[in-house]
């Protein structure tokens, strides 16, 4: 059996669960460009995937994220190895949030074979704070290699390093040019805007990073969904109003991970914005 069509149309976690109910052993094969991966099922489970150094898991997500390109289902066609155990309910969940997030990420990120470069503007006020991670991305922009290229060089997924990126371009650090010589793909709206807070924004990441200090790799995700939606809502105009909303959001889902003295102190940090 060979099932084959485009990723524009269907949404791979669609694809490979209307392929996985019927138990069948065979291999997806992507391409997008110059770019393919491999996705290996086995009685219907997902039991490997590959793209370029990728192996496992990030395989199924980096590829999960792919909004154009062709899919071909190949029967019969054995794994040459496993590298994936989880269930295929959880690989998809976490495919399909992936994919929402893309979405916003896309907005700031339309391709990660565009090229960042820093930006400088003269009479730059107010203090930026970075964390560690968007340091090290910081460390491998050199406006010669593309975010593919350098969330590779950083040891980052493609997806993690879009995520770190986003924020940089949003606050006008880095704006993103065509590789083939067009030159920047838009003016970065400078951080004295009236519709763009810088201040609001560094607040923003302050919390996100003690946010996730707090509730550790098991609420990463839920502040960093909360994260994006706050950050694309100052920057359309939005005030103090979306960090709090975003801080209370946390606050609830930390009061179901880690408890009431947890989801206070988040809080708190809401009472502290005033």
């Amino acid at each position: 059996m060979t099932f084959q069509g485009s990723l524009a149309e269907l949404h791979l976690p669609d694809i490979i669960q209307l392929v996985s109910v019927s138990g069948k052993t065979g291999v997806f094969r992507l391409t997008g460009g110059p770019y393919g991966g491999e996705i290996y099922l086995k009685k219907g489970k997902i039991v490997h995937a590959e793209l370029g150094e990728l192996e496992g898991e990030e395989a199924v997500y980096s590829l999960a994220i792919w909004r154009e390109g062709e899919f071909r289902f190949d029967a019969a066609v054995s794994a040459p190895r496993q590298t994936i155990q989880k269930s295929n309910t959880s690989l998809l969940m976490e495919a399909a949030r992936r994919l929402d997030e893309w979405r916003v990420l896309s907005r700031k990120i339309p391709s990660v074979d565009l090229v960042p470069e820093f930006v400088i503007l003269e009479n730059r006020e107010g203090q930026i704070n970075l964390n560690t991670m968007e340091w090290l991305l910081l460390s491998k922009i050199d406006g010669e290699r593309s975010l593919r290229a350098i969330a590779g060089a950083a040891g980052l997924s493609v997806f993690d390093a879009a995520k770190l990126l986003y924020g940089l371009v949003a606050t006008g650090l880095i704006r993103l040019k065509d590789p083939a010589g067009a030159g920047p793909l838009d003016t970065p709206t400078p951080p004295t805007s009236p519709r763009t807070s810088p201040a609001l924004l560094t607040r923003l990441a302050h919390i996100r990073d003690e946010c996730v200090a707090l509730l550790g790799p098991a609420g990463e995700s839920v502040v960093q969904k909360h994260y994006l939606k706050a950050q694309t809502e100052i920057e359309e105009g939005a005030g103090l109003e979306a960090v709090e909303d975003a801080v209370h959001q946390i606050a609830r889902a930390a009061g179901v991970l880690k408890g009431s003295a947890v989801a206070d102190t988040i809080l708190q940090l809401a009472r502290g914005l005033r």
